[in-house]
């Protein structure tokens, strides 16, 4: 029995992943559930497990070559084990026709309102383990989400779903081209939207010299996630107004606050940064300035302003800048944020990171620690306003109140916003109330009492 494995939907608002690596050779004989392709999405490694066991004829994509949610990836020489194949997937004769390209769409179900298919995460991990299309599936739940009877149905054979209308089908088709929305804090949004080859487009490369072959140039594919950042980098820059705004804070009472601090988290295993003061002091500034935690829905003209606090801390990673997010900020002490911190840091430069912890980010914060010179100007996490830049601390003398000259640890602050929704007092006001914060720390213990 020829089995034939498509992308399986993986999560909400995904359209397409990259090929990353294959865990398996064509001849290989294979185990149900065994490691079968790692795939790129949204900034996360998804290791997708095979379906079936058997023996692999055939690998339909390359390593760094994008698929579609549909798109054939890996022909399998089924033998027993498994959900009985569904419609569309097997079986196949030998002499068949090759399936589609990994870049031909799949057949679509009626999407949501938003273009998208619906389905709580339980009924997408079997689906996944029982090799079904959700894309094929009907969903007869509120507003076409798909249900396990639903599933279960699909797999006995049953009715498939009817074509989209145009009018669906061209909101489908612009919802993989534009930055996917925000859901909820439960949820999140992809931080990555993907970008079509229009969206953004490319000069030609200008006429030069001839080089020389041979060890004097390389030519390095753009692949996994240097691919994503510049793809997400390119649509911050050509659709956001961004500007830029700079405050110096004196860090000389924080400093020691969190010299005594440290000490104490470092008995129990903690490394206590001032990130954690930091997050905490912007949480209040959002608070005190709600369209900053916000993002554009472009395609309604709408600004939607989020009630939740999730930041992003961008962070290097061996393969190019991640952002983990710290989910619900607002709930959580300095000792539980700077744990998390440690945590998150940890897993994401081994690569260990899942997809939810990568996205669903209402606020970035990046900073480059020791090395954060002496001004920046972020390039802003779209769809997301703003994003805060924070710069190394400095020693240097300061006038004191008295007209005496006293040292000082001093640090600059620049917050880029997008200028189509945030006005520069508005910016400014922010970055007054985190400075606050953070030259008298004490605030933030007595407002999270």
């Amino acid at each position: 029995m020829t089995f034939e494995f498509r992308l399986p939907d993986i999560g909400e608002g995904v359209a397409q992943g990259e090929v990353v690596k294959w865990h398996v050779k064509v001849g290989d004989t294979i185990k149900e559930d065994q490691p079968l392709v790692s795939v790129l999405t949204d900034k996360a490694n998804v290791e997708i497990p095979s379906p079936r066991g058997g023996k692999v004829l055939a690998l339909h994509a390359k390593e760094g070559e994008i698929v579609k949610v549909g798109g054939l990836l890996v022909t399998i020489d089924a033998v027993g084990g498994g959900a009985p194949p569904p419609p569309g997937h097997g079986p196949v004769s030998p002499a068949a026709a090759p399936g589609p390209s990994p870049s031909s769409p799949s057949p679509a179900a009626a999407p949501s309102p938003q273009g998208r298919i619906l389905a709580p995460p339980s009924v997408r991990h079997k689906a996944a383990q029982m090799g079904i299309d959700l894309a094929q599936v009907a969903g007869t739940g509120p507003q076409g989400r798909i249900t396990d009877a639903d599933l279960a149905a699909f797999a006995k054979g049953g009715a498939r779903a009817a074509p989209p209308s145009p009018a669906a089908a061209a909101a489908a088709e612009a919802s993989a081209v534009r930055p996917p929305t925000p859901q909820s804090p439960q949820v999140g949004a992809p931080s990555v939207p993907s970008v079509s080859s229009t969206s953004v487009p490319t000069p030609p490369l200008p006429e030069a010299a001839p080089v020389p072959s041979g060890p004097l140039q390389e030519r390095i594919p753009i692949r996994g996630l240097r691919r994503v950042i510049a793809e997400h980098m390119a649509i911050s820059h050509a659709r956001a107004a961004r500007f830029t705004y700079v405050e110096e804070v004196d860090m000389s009472e924080l400093v020691r606050v969190r010299e005594r601090a440290k000490k104490r988290l470092e008995e129990k295993g903690v490394q206590l940064s001032y990130l954690p003061f930091i997050i905490k002091s912007v949480v209040q500034g959002l608070k005190a300035h709600p369209t900053m935690n916000a993002y554009v829905d472009d395609a309604k003209q709408e600004i939607v302003l989020n009630r939740y606090y999730n930041i992003g801390i961008a962070a290097a990673a061996p393969d190019g800048l991640i952002v983990p997010v710290i989910k619900n900020a607002d709930r959580k002490s300095i000792h539980a944020l700077a744990r998390e911190i440690q945590d998150l840091s940890e897993r994401g430069k081994s690569g260990k990171l899942s997809r939810d912890e990568l996205t669903g980010s209402t606020f970035t914060i990046t900073s480059l620690g020791s090395l954060g010179g002496v001004l920046a100007t972020p390039l802003l996490n779209y769809p997301e306003v703003a994003i805060l830049g924070v710069h190394k601390i400095s020693k240097r003398p300061v006038f004191a109140p008295d007209g005496s000259v006293v040292p000082a640890h001093l640090m600059n602050l620049s917050i880029s916003l997008d200028h189509r929704v945030i006005d520069g007092i508005t910016g400014a006001e922010f970055l007054a109330v985190v400075k606050s914060h953070l030259e008298d720390p004490h605030q933030l213990f007595l407002e999270m009492a």
